[in-house]
């Protein structure tokens, strides 16, 4: 849709990032027939046998408003693999961005950086977020509230103007979504917060 197209291509031009987040990505460590790796390690002079296995992530029940069906579950799943990797390119894409605007000294040359950036972006990224549904949409919205610590609109706002977020907002609005919605992971978002942990660590 090229309404999340163009929303997409505004985050990736606007504001600063916050502190980044490590992913650890997960080891297999098992060999067919049940066999383990063994390696050897040497602790206070004493060498014993070890073995490297995925991390466990323990959390107490999970607060949320919402409830869902085990299909639901599975889709939330779906969504959150498809869309997560673009708020981390959003993240990522922010800082550089925001380094080379550093360097232009005169705002006519950054509206120019900004153009050809905006060009690249749609090249690269309009035949994924085309393919991405309205939920997958609000989905993206709140992970690029996590991933910078600020709403979409508040984003568009700072970097683009008070009328280009007003406009983003109100064609967000026609298409049930809000650009100020925040992420919680300690409320209604808690359960996508497990999730996101999960998938961080190669578990699911």
């Amino acid at each position: 849709m090229r309404f999340l197209l163009s929303i997409l291509v505004s985050f990736l031009l606007i504001s600063s990032v916050s502190a980044q987040t490590d992913t650890v990505s997960a080891k297999n460590d098992t060999l067919p027939g049940n066999y383990y790796r063994l390696h050897e390690v040497e602790r206070n002079g004493i060498k014993l046998p070890e073995i490297n296995i995925k991390e466990v992530l323990i959390v107490g029940r999970v607060q949320t408003s919402q409830k869902m069906s085990y299909s639901r579950y599975e889709r939330l799943i779906y969504n959150l693999k498809k869309v997560y990797p673009y708020s981390l390119i959003v993240r990522s894409r922010l800082a550089s961005v925001n380094e080379e605007l550093k360097k232009i000294p005169d705002d006519r040359g950054r509206r120019k950086y900004l153009r050809q950036v905006e060009k690249d972006v749609f090249g690269e990224y309009e035949d994924d977020v085309r393919d991405m549904t309205i939920t997958q949409g609000k989905l993206l919205i709140k992970l690029i509230n996590r991933e910078t610590a600020n709403t979409s609109y508040d984003l568009i706002r700072e970097y683009r103007g008070t009328f280009s977020a007003a406009f983003w907002q109100s064609i967000a609005r026609i298409f049930g979504t809000n650009l100020k919605d925040k992420y919680d992971p300690e409320g209604d978002d808690a359960l996508i917060e497990l999730l996101l942990h999960q998938i961080e660590i190669g578990n699911i």
